[in-house]
């Protein structure tokens, strides 16, 4: 359930009853002709997708994350770890007060799982605290699946290219991405990875059918959900 469709004292009941509680993590960043805050839908979405059936709270997505590589590109907004860090510790704190103890961060960005770091030094100060970083594309039943489907699959390419994170009016090309100098490209700036990587997608197809695409989803759905409820401390 949707902490936004939720008050105060739901919260405050809501976490005598079950101590777990969701945060979507995803980022604003070039996903070459997807939205820009894909990162941020498909975190949202997964979680609220997973949450539903067991009644646990989802809090809104942190939308903005850690995206350097991708500073070239207009419209990406990274935060300096710093600040990320300071933010979630005030989150993590938040979610404490209200008396959650476990607490799943569903994860939709690379670029962010360093968090797990802090989560873990606050867990040395909230002994009676759990944190799961669940990265939902990565998990290995999401990527069986997509390996099923098309190994040829990246940022930005097919993989991420759900109904959900599709603009209007935008066409994609009718064509597969070849793969590009990884060793080249993780030694460049930012300036220099927008010249290699160009529109933005690192490679493959740009777009599957809706038919394939919804099964993955229900498979990314089912493993978020397991996160949420299997192998607690």
């Amino acid at each position: 359930m949707r902490v936004a469709q939720m008050n105060w004292m739901q919260i405050e009941a809501q976490a005598k009853r079950d101590d777990r509680c969701v945060l979507p993590l995803g980022c604003v960043e070039q996903h070459a002709y997807l939205s820009l805050a894909t990162d941020a839908i498909l975190a949202e979405k997964v979680a609220n997708d997973a949450a539903e059936p067991l009644g646990l709270p989802v809090f809104p997505v942190l939308a903005y994350g850690m995206t350097p590589s991708f500073a070239a590109y207009p419209g990406t907004v990274s935060l300096r770890m710093s600040t990320y860090v300071a933010v979630m510790e005030d989150i993590l704190e938040a979610f404490y007060r209200s008396g959650f103890r476990r607490i799943v961060l569903v994860n939709g960005h690379g670029g962010n799982s360093p968090i797990m770091t802090l989560a873990t030094e606050w867990l040395g100060r909230r002994s009676d605290a759990s944190v799961r970083l669940h990265n939902w594309w990565a998990g290995p039943r999401f990527q069986a699946a997509v390996q099923a489907v098309d190994p040829a699959a990246s940022h930005a390419s097919w993989m991420e290219n759900f109904p959900w994170t599709r603009l209007e009016g935008v066409v994609m090309p009718d064509a597969s991405k070849p793969p590009f100098n990884a060793a080249l490209y993780q030694a460049a700036n930012p300036a220099k990875r927008r010249e290699i990587l160009g529109d933005g997608n690192f490679h493959g197809r740009y777009e599957r059918s809706d038919n394939e695409m919804l099964s993955l989803w229900q498979v990314g759905v089912e493993e978020t959900q397991a996160a949420m409820t299997e192998n607690w401390p």
